[in-house]
């Protein structure tokens, strides 16, 4: 079966009109993280960049395994800013939605993994240059290109970046792109974290497909248990919804759909950094609903689109940092053929 995962040699690189370009909106940065592990961030002895950002993780990762992607965002007219934009370039991304901006900079943000296996996160965006991205700047004809349309919800917290994202999503819906949501919660970022629910909530009935992890359900939820698929279905799915997805890391994924629900296991591998692993999982997801849009239609192919973004995720874990650990599509089936061998 893992031959027909995802035919991703129907795929062209190169955004035009009848191809299976995904589009994603929202932040790129610099991540600044320790040269040691476990150490919280004032212990850390010194620091090395990397890029960062959820949305363009998933422009590479989507790239990385053979599909068509794009990124629309905005980074300061500065040196971290213009190496952003030619990391994109390397990694065959479509950078042409990118803007500069003269009186911001590009975020930062530096993230280290504590001894107690927390994530810490310190921001530098007062603002940044990501906040700064105006409506008028928004590159549309790349929009109304879009097969998927992706996005989080940061992009959500301040204006003008705020009515940018909403005006872009409105278009990309309209062009009859399918649309494509991680909250990828980062509660540091908002005002308080009613904020943060209003906002993250504010456009969760637009979604067609909407990816959450476990902790960000009993977020959002008040408090109710992740697992309890009543609370999913009762509380997240909503009607117009296509396909909701939780993550439960290593453990695999759930799976709810209008006519199906299920589980599928994740892939154990020895794990070294988890930072980008959501991403590689919804770019996995991503480049497969590109080349068949009615995956959400049928279980079968579905649970192996599942199972592909599961291994991107877990071989995006086994090295250090998102971008340089995000796989090819040759490496994902690799592993999943070993894994499927040994389990037998």
């Amino acid at each position: 079966m893992l031959g027909n995962i995802c035919d991703i040699e129907k795929l062209h690189i190169g955004a035009t009109k009848n191809n299976s370009v995904v589009v994603c909106f929202g932040e790129l940065l610099i991540d600044f993280v320790p040269t040691v592990g476990g150490v919280s961030l004032a212990e850390a002895p010194a620091f090395k960049k990397a890029p960062g950002g959820a949305p363009a993780n998933v422009a590479v990762g989507i790239s990385r395994l053979g599909g068509s992607s794009a990124f629309i965002g905005k980074v300061g007219d500065d040196e971290f800013g213009y190496m952003l934009a030619d990391i994109l370039k390397q990694n065959n991304v479509d950078n042409s939605g990118m803007r500069f901006d003269q009186s911001a900079r590009t975020a930062l943000a530096f993230v280290t993994l504590r001894a107690d296996g927390e994530r810490e996160f310190m921001f530098f965006r007062h603002p940044s240059a990501d906040m700064r991205l105006h409506e008028s700047e928004l590159n549309t004809n790349l929009i109304k290109q879009a097969k998927i349309f992706h996005y989080g919800s940061i992009s959500l917290i301040e204006e003008p970046c705020k009515s940018a994202h909403l005006a872009a999503m409105n278009m990309a819906k309209r062009s009859g792109s399918i649309l494509s949501y991680d909250p990828n919660l980062r509660l540091p970022l908002w005002p308080s974290a009613e904020a943060a629910r209003k906002g993250i909530m504010s456009i969760w009935d637009q979604s067609d497909l909407i990816k959450v992890s476990e902790d960000e359900i009993t977020f959002l939820t008040g408090g109710d248990d992740a697992y309890d698929d009543n609370v999913v279905m009762k509380k997240l799915f909503h009607p117009n919804l296509k396909l909701l997805v939780v993550t439960e890391g290593s453990a695999g994924c759930r799976y709810y759909t209008k006519a199906f629900k299920g589980r599928v296991p994740g892939i154990k591998v020895k794990a070294v950094d988890t930072t980008g692993a959501g991403d590689a999982f919804v770019s996995g997801l991503l480049t497969c609903l590109s080349s068949d849009v009615k995956l959400f239609q049928n279980e079968e192919r579905l649970r192996e689109a599942l199972r592909f973004a599961n291994g991107c995720g877990a071989l995006t874990v086994t090295e250090r940092g998102a971008i340089p650990s995000l796989p090819t599509k040759t490496a994902v089936l690799d592993a999943l053929s070993k894994y499927s061998a040994s389990n037998k």
